[in-house]
Protein backbone atom coordinates (compact mmCIF):
# COMPACT_ATOMS: atom_id res chain seq x y z
CA UNK A 1 0.00 0.00 0.00
CA UNK A 2 1.27 3.59 -0.76
CA UNK A 3 -1.19 6.06 1.45
CA UNK A 4 -4.84 4.86 0.07
CA UNK A 5 -3.42 3.29 -3.02
CA UNK A 6 -2.64 -0.60 -3.65
CA UNK A 7 0.24 -1.51 -5.98
CA UNK A 8 -2.66 -2.70 -8.32
CA UNK A 9 -4.52 0.37 -8.67
CA UNK A 10 -1.15 2.47 -9.11
CA UNK A 11 -0.34 -0.12 -11.77
CA UNK A 12 -3.80 0.24 -13.56
CA UNK A 13 -3.04 4.38 -13.51
CA UNK A 14 0.69 4.15 -14.57
CA UNK A 15 -0.68 1.90 -17.57
CA UNK A 16 2.38 -0.66 -16.41
CA UNK A 17 1.91 -4.37 -15.53
CA UNK A 18 2.12 -5.75 -11.92
CA UNK A 19 4.70 -7.72 -13.56
CA UNK A 20 6.64 -5.11 -14.83
CA UNK A 21 6.62 -3.36 -11.07
CA UNK A 22 7.98 -6.71 -9.26
CA UNK A 23 10.79 -7.36 -11.79
CA UNK A 24 12.36 -3.67 -11.48
CA UNK A 25 11.52 -4.02 -7.73
CA UNK A 26 13.92 -7.39 -8.05
CA UNK A 27 16.52 -5.85 -9.56
CA UNK A 28 17.08 -2.93 -8.10
CA UNK A 29 18.16 -5.43 -5.13
CA UNK A 30 17.58 -8.87 -6.03
CA UNK A 31 19.81 -11.12 -3.69
CA UNK A 32 18.81 -8.96 -0.70
CA UNK A 33 15.81 -8.96 -1.19
CA UNK A 34 15.59 -12.91 -1.85
CA UNK A 35 17.37 -13.64 1.24
CA UNK A 36 15.44 -11.51 3.58
CA UNK A 37 12.64 -13.71 1.95
CA UNK A 38 14.40 -17.01 2.60
CA UNK A 39 15.68 -15.51 5.89
CA UNK A 40 12.00 -15.50 7.27
CA UNK A 41 10.83 -18.26 5.94
CA UNK A 42 13.25 -20.34 7.59
CA UNK A 43 12.19 -18.60 10.85
CA UNK A 44 8.52 -19.71 10.42
CA UNK A 45 9.48 -23.03 9.97
CA UNK A 46 11.75 -23.52 12.93
CA UNK A 47 9.16 -21.19 14.82
CA UNK A 48 6.23 -23.86 14.34
CA UNK A 49 9.10 -27.10 14.36
CA UNK A 50 8.19 -28.14 10.57
CA UNK A 51 4.43 -28.35 11.38
CA UNK A 52 3.36 -25.78 8.82
CA UNK A 53 3.18 -26.23 5.19
CA UNK A 54 3.84 -23.59 2.61
CA UNK A 55 0.01 -22.02 2.29
CA UNK A 56 0.15 -20.92 6.23
CA UNK A 57 4.07 -19.82 5.85
CA UNK A 58 2.60 -18.22 3.19
CA UNK A 59 -0.17 -16.73 5.19
CA UNK A 60 2.17 -15.84 8.39
CA UNK A 61 4.43 -14.01 5.82
CA UNK A 62 1.35 -11.66 4.50
CA UNK A 63 0.69 -11.11 8.23
CA UNK A 64 4.33 -9.73 8.91
CA UNK A 65 3.57 -7.85 6.03
CA UNK A 66 5.51 -9.23 3.01
CA UNK A 67 3.62 -10.02 -0.01
CA UNK A 68 4.81 -13.15 -1.94
CA UNK A 69 3.36 -16.09 -3.71
CA UNK A 70 2.65 -19.48 -2.63
CA UNK A 71 4.14 -21.06 -5.72
CA UNK A 72 7.59 -19.37 -4.39
CA UNK A 73 7.15 -19.77 -0.88
CA UNK A 74 6.84 -23.75 -2.05
CA UNK A 75 9.91 -23.27 -4.04
CA UNK A 76 11.92 -22.08 -1.85
CA UNK A 77 10.46 -24.48 1.02
CA UNK A 78 11.43 -27.10 -1.59
CA UNK A 79 15.31 -26.07 -1.92
CA UNK A 80 15.72 -25.64 1.69
CA UNK A 81 14.59 -29.07 2.53
CA UNK A 82 11.83 -27.28 5.11
CA UNK A 83 8.60 -29.12 3.56
CA UNK A 84 6.18 -29.93 6.56
CA UNK A 85 6.34 -33.36 7.87
CA UNK A 86 4.01 -35.67 6.03
CA UNK A 87 1.04 -37.73 7.54
CA UNK A 88 1.08 -41.52 7.51
CA UNK A 89 -1.79 -43.82 7.49
CA UNK A 90 -4.77 -43.41 9.59
CA UNK A 91 -6.87 -46.59 11.70
CA UNK A 92 -10.04 -46.39 12.77
CA UNK A 93 -11.32 -47.49 16.15
CA UNK A 94 -14.84 -46.60 16.20
CA UNK A 95 -16.96 -49.77 17.43
CA UNK A 96 -20.68 -49.11 16.59
CA UNK A 97 -21.46 -52.50 16.68
CA UNK A 98 -23.66 -52.35 19.98
CA UNK A 99 -27.36 -52.41 20.55
CA UNK A 100 -27.34 -49.24 22.67
CA UNK A 101 -29.50 -46.49 21.87
CA UNK A 102 -27.89 -43.49 18.76
CA UNK A 103 -29.30 -40.43 17.92
CA UNK A 104 -30.37 -38.46 15.41
CA UNK A 105 -27.71 -36.25 13.41
CA UNK A 106 -28.47 -32.47 14.09
CA UNK A 107 -24.93 -31.79 13.46
CA UNK A 108 -25.54 -31.74 9.61
CA UNK A 109 -28.77 -29.57 9.85
CA UNK A 110 -27.02 -26.64 12.02
CA UNK A 111 -25.66 -23.27 11.04
CA UNK A 112 -23.83 -22.28 13.67
CA UNK A 113 -23.65 -18.66 15.15
CA UNK A 114 -21.49 -18.45 17.91
CA UNK A 115 -19.44 -20.48 20.20
CA UNK A 116 -20.74 -23.30 22.72
CA UNK A 117 -23.71 -24.51 20.30
CA UNK A 118 -22.05 -27.35 19.22
CA UNK A 119 -19.65 -29.78 20.42
CA UNK A 120 -17.78 -32.88 18.17
CA UNK A 121 -15.89 -35.38 20.10
CA UNK A 122 -13.90 -38.33 18.37
CA UNK A 123 -10.88 -40.16 19.63
CA UNK A 124 -7.78 -41.72 18.11
CA UNK A 125 -4.78 -43.91 18.82
CA UNK A 126 -1.33 -43.12 19.28
CA UNK A 127 1.29 -45.32 19.05
CA UNK A 128 4.51 -45.72 21.65
CA UNK A 129 7.58 -47.62 21.03
CA UNK A 130 5.97 -50.65 23.11
CA UNK A 131 2.12 -50.26 23.70
CA UNK A 132 -0.97 -48.37 21.92
CA UNK A 133 -2.48 -45.25 23.47
CA UNK A 134 -5.63 -43.32 23.03
CA UNK A 135 -6.79 -39.60 22.96
CA UNK A 136 -10.52 -38.36 23.02
CA UNK A 137 -10.78 -34.76 22.41
CA UNK A 138 -13.84 -32.23 22.04
CA UNK A 139 -14.21 -29.32 20.13
CA UNK A 140 -15.93 -25.86 19.44
CA UNK A 141 -17.73 -26.76 16.03
CA UNK A 142 -17.67 -23.06 15.76
CA UNK A 143 -13.92 -21.81 16.17
CA UNK A 144 -12.76 -24.97 16.46
CA UNK A 145 -10.74 -25.08 19.59
CA UNK A 146 -9.52 -27.90 21.96
CA UNK A 147 -11.94 -27.29 25.07
CA UNK A 148 -11.39 -31.16 26.52
CA UNK A 149 -9.10 -33.97 25.85
CA UNK A 150 -7.84 -37.04 28.00
CA UNK A 151 -4.92 -39.57 27.22
CA UNK A 152 -4.93 -43.12 28.40
CA UNK A 153 -3.97 -46.59 27.89
CA UNK A 154 -8.18 -48.01 27.59
CA UNK A 155 -10.66 -47.26 24.81
CA UNK A 156 -13.01 -47.72 27.85
CA UNK A 157 -15.96 -45.58 28.41
CA UNK A 158 -13.63 -43.52 31.59
CA UNK A 159 -11.56 -42.13 28.42
CA UNK A 160 -14.57 -39.97 26.41
CA UNK A 161 -15.79 -39.15 29.80
CA UNK A 162 -12.83 -37.64 31.15
CA UNK A 163 -12.74 -34.96 28.18
CA UNK A 164 -15.89 -34.27 28.56
CA UNK A 165 -15.67 -33.52 32.19
CA UNK A 166 -12.94 -31.29 31.68
CA UNK A 167 -14.78 -29.62 28.52
CA UNK A 168 -17.58 -28.93 30.68
CA UNK A 169 -15.62 -27.35 33.39
CA UNK A 170 -13.58 -25.15 31.52
CA UNK A 171 -16.36 -23.83 29.07
CA UNK A 172 -19.25 -23.92 31.85
CA UNK A 173 -22.29 -24.31 28.36
CA UNK A 174 -25.58 -23.30 28.80
CA UNK A 175 -28.36 -25.72 28.50
CA UNK A 176 -29.13 -26.32 24.95
CA UNK A 177 -25.66 -27.62 23.18
CA UNK A 178 -25.42 -30.19 20.83
CA UNK A 179 -22.79 -32.72 21.62
CA UNK A 180 -21.54 -34.53 18.08
CA UNK A 181 -20.28 -37.79 18.17
CA UNK A 182 -19.92 -41.22 16.17
CA UNK A 183 -21.68 -44.21 17.10
CA UNK A 184 -18.80 -45.79 19.25
CA UNK A 185 -20.21 -47.66 21.98
CA UNK A 186 -17.94 -45.40 24.80
CA UNK A 187 -20.62 -42.14 23.39
CA UNK A 188 -23.34 -44.57 23.43
CA UNK A 189 -22.55 -45.78 27.02
CA UNK A 190 -25.03 -45.06 30.01
CA UNK A 191 -22.20 -43.09 32.05
CA UNK A 192 -21.43 -40.82 28.93
CA UNK A 193 -25.53 -40.19 27.84
CA UNK A 194 -26.13 -39.66 31.82
CA UNK A 195 -23.27 -36.58 32.27
CA UNK A 196 -24.83 -35.16 28.68
CA UNK A 197 -28.58 -35.15 30.67
CA UNK A 198 -27.37 -33.78 33.63
CA UNK A 199 -25.92 -30.37 31.97
CA UNK A 200 -28.86 -30.20 29.51
CA UNK A 201 -26.25 -31.33 26.71
CA UNK A 202 -28.24 -32.90 23.07
CA UNK A 203 -26.73 -35.90 22.00
CA UNK A 204 -26.32 -36.06 18.09
CA UNK A 205 -24.67 -38.80 16.40
CA UNK A 206 -23.08 -39.41 12.90
CA UNK A 207 -24.67 -41.75 9.95
CA UNK A 208 -23.17 -44.76 9.60
CA UNK A 209 -19.97 -45.22 7.81
CA UNK A 210 -20.23 -41.69 7.36
CA UNK A 211 -16.77 -39.33 8.22
CA UNK A 212 -17.57 -36.24 7.06
CA UNK A 213 -20.34 -35.34 10.05
CA UNK A 214 -17.22 -35.25 11.99
CA UNK A 215 -14.77 -33.76 9.61
CA UNK A 216 -13.64 -31.61 12.26
CA UNK A 217 -12.03 -33.95 14.54
CA UNK A 218 -10.66 -35.88 11.85
CA UNK A 219 -8.57 -32.78 10.86
CA UNK A 220 -7.20 -31.91 14.40
CA UNK A 221 -5.82 -35.40 14.28
CA UNK A 222 -4.06 -35.31 11.40
CA UNK A 223 -2.77 -32.30 12.20
CA UNK A 224 -1.88 -33.06 16.01
CA UNK A 225 -0.32 -36.46 14.31
CA UNK A 226 1.59 -34.75 11.54
CA UNK A 227 3.21 -31.90 13.20
CA UNK A 228 3.55 -33.58 16.65
CA UNK A 229 3.40 -37.11 16.84
CA UNK A 230 5.37 -38.10 13.97
CA UNK A 231 7.82 -35.53 14.56
CA UNK A 232 9.06 -36.57 17.80
CA UNK A 233 9.68 -39.72 19.92
CA UNK A 234 8.29 -40.18 23.62
CA UNK A 235 9.78 -42.27 26.24
CA UNK A 236 6.81 -43.26 28.01
CA UNK A 237 2.54 -42.10 28.64
CA UNK A 238 3.56 -39.71 30.47
CA UNK A 239 6.25 -37.69 28.21
CA UNK A 240 3.30 -38.22 25.70
CA UNK A 241 1.43 -36.72 28.35
CA UNK A 242 3.45 -33.72 28.38
CA UNK A 243 4.06 -32.93 24.85
CA UNK A 244 0.23 -33.25 24.15
CA UNK A 245 -0.17 -30.63 26.80
CA UNK A 246 1.88 -28.17 25.34
CA UNK A 247 0.81 -28.68 21.78
CA UNK A 248 -2.57 -28.02 22.08
CA UNK A 249 -2.89 -25.53 25.24
CA UNK A 250 0.31 -23.84 24.47
CA UNK A 251 0.51 -24.01 20.78
CA UNK A 252 -2.68 -25.37 18.62
CA UNK A 253 -5.44 -22.97 20.58
CA UNK A 254 -3.47 -19.84 20.60
CA UNK A 255 -1.00 -19.52 17.90
CA UNK A 256 -1.48 -21.94 14.99
CA UNK A 257 -3.16 -20.29 11.82
CA UNK A 258 -6.65 -22.46 11.08
CA UNK A 259 -7.48 -22.02 7.19
CA UNK A 260 -11.15 -22.63 7.74
CA UNK A 261 -11.10 -19.10 10.42
CA UNK A 262 -9.49 -17.21 7.54
CA UNK A 263 -6.17 -18.18 8.97
CA UNK A 264 -6.49 -17.30 12.14
CA UNK A 265 -6.04 -19.61 15.47
CA UNK A 266 -8.95 -20.80 17.52
CA UNK A 267 -8.71 -18.31 20.18
CA UNK A 268 -8.15 -15.26 17.77
CA UNK A 269 -11.32 -16.28 16.05
CA UNK A 270 -13.14 -16.70 19.19
CA UNK A 271 -12.21 -13.30 20.31
CA UNK A 272 -12.81 -11.75 16.97
CA UNK A 273 -16.13 -13.04 16.90
CA UNK A 274 -17.45 -11.94 20.66
CA UNK A 275 -18.67 -8.79 19.93
CA UNK A 276 -20.34 -10.32 16.97
CA UNK A 277 -21.94 -13.29 18.74
CA UNK A 278 -25.73 -13.59 20.09
CA UNK A 279 -28.03 -15.10 21.94
CA UNK A 280 -30.22 -16.44 19.15
CA UNK A 281 -28.35 -19.82 18.58
CA UNK A 282 -27.84 -22.25 15.85
CA UNK A 283 -30.45 -22.60 13.50
CA UNK A 284 -31.66 -25.92 11.68
CA UNK A 285 -33.18 -27.77 8.87
CA UNK A 286 -35.31 -30.72 9.33
CA UNK A 287 -38.15 -32.89 7.51
CA UNK A 288 -42.09 -32.53 8.57
CA UNK A 289 -45.05 -33.88 6.40
CA UNK A 290 -43.08 -34.56 3.45
CA UNK A 291 -41.48 -31.18 3.41
CA UNK A 292 -38.56 -29.13 4.15
CA UNK A 293 -38.31 -26.52 7.24
CA UNK A 294 -36.22 -24.07 8.25
CA UNK A 295 -35.77 -22.83 11.25
CA UNK A 296 -35.18 -19.60 10.46
CA UNK A 297 -38.47 -19.41 8.43
CA UNK A 298 -41.66 -19.62 10.74
CA UNK A 299 -44.55 -20.99 9.72
CA UNK A 300 -43.23 -21.43 6.09
CA UNK A 301 -41.78 -24.77 3.89
CA UNK A 302 -38.42 -24.43 2.46
CA UNK A 303 -37.44 -24.86 -0.59
CA UNK A 304 -36.31 -28.37 -1.27
CA UNK A 305 -33.21 -27.73 -2.70
CA UNK A 306 -32.13 -26.18 0.38
CA UNK A 307 -28.29 -26.99 0.27
CA UNK A 308 -28.37 -27.28 4.72
CA UNK A 309 -30.71 -30.15 4.59
CA UNK A 310 -29.76 -33.62 3.75
CA UNK A 311 -31.89 -36.26 2.21
CA UNK A 312 -30.15 -39.75 2.67
CA UNK A 313 -31.27 -39.98 6.19
CA UNK A 314 -34.28 -40.91 8.02
CA UNK A 315 -35.18 -41.23 11.21
CA UNK A 316 -35.23 -45.37 11.07
CA UNK A 317 -33.42 -47.17 13.51
CA UNK A 318 -32.84 -44.03 16.09
CA UNK A 319 -34.39 -43.96 19.52
CA UNK A 320 -37.39 -41.67 20.73
CA UNK A 321 -34.76 -40.13 23.31
CA UNK A 322 -33.01 -38.66 19.66
CA UNK A 323 -36.24 -37.91 18.01
CA UNK A 324 -39.71 -36.77 18.85
CA UNK A 325 -42.07 -35.76 16.16
CA UNK A 326 -43.67 -33.00 17.93
CA UNK A 327 -40.72 -30.75 18.42
CA UNK A 328 -38.28 -32.19 15.94
CA UNK A 329 -35.90 -29.36 16.13
CA UNK A 330 -35.89 -28.39 20.30
CA UNK A 331 -32.39 -28.61 21.16
CA UNK A 332 -32.92 -27.01 24.81
CA UNK A 333 -35.12 -29.20 27.72
CA UNK A 334 -35.49 -25.57 29.26
CA UNK A 335 -37.58 -24.21 25.94
CA UNK A 336 -40.40 -24.17 24.11
CA UNK A 337 -40.85 -23.38 20.83
CA UNK A 338 -43.88 -23.22 17.83
CA UNK A 339 -44.48 -26.17 15.65
CA UNK A 340 -42.21 -25.52 13.17
CA UNK A 341 -39.79 -23.66 15.00
CA UNK A 342 -36.13 -24.71 14.98
CA UNK A 343 -34.08 -22.70 17.14
CA UNK A 344 -31.57 -23.97 19.70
Amino acid sequence: MQGSLSIERMCQIGDVSRASFYRSLKEEMPVDEDMEVRSEIQKIVLEHRRRYGYRRVTAELRRRGMLVNHKRVARIMREDNLLAIQPRAFVVTTDSDHELKVYLNLASRMTLTGVNELWVADITYIRLKSEFVYLAVILDGYSRKVVGWALDRTLAARLPVAALEGAIAERQPPPGLVHHSDRGVQYASGDYIRILEKHQIIPSMSRPANPYDNASCESFFKTLKREEVYANDYRDLEHLRANIEEFIERYYNPCRLHSALGYRSPEEFERAAVPQTTSLGATMSFFRHEKIYRSDVKGESADANSPDHRFDESSAGYSSAGWSPPEPASASPASKHSENEGTI
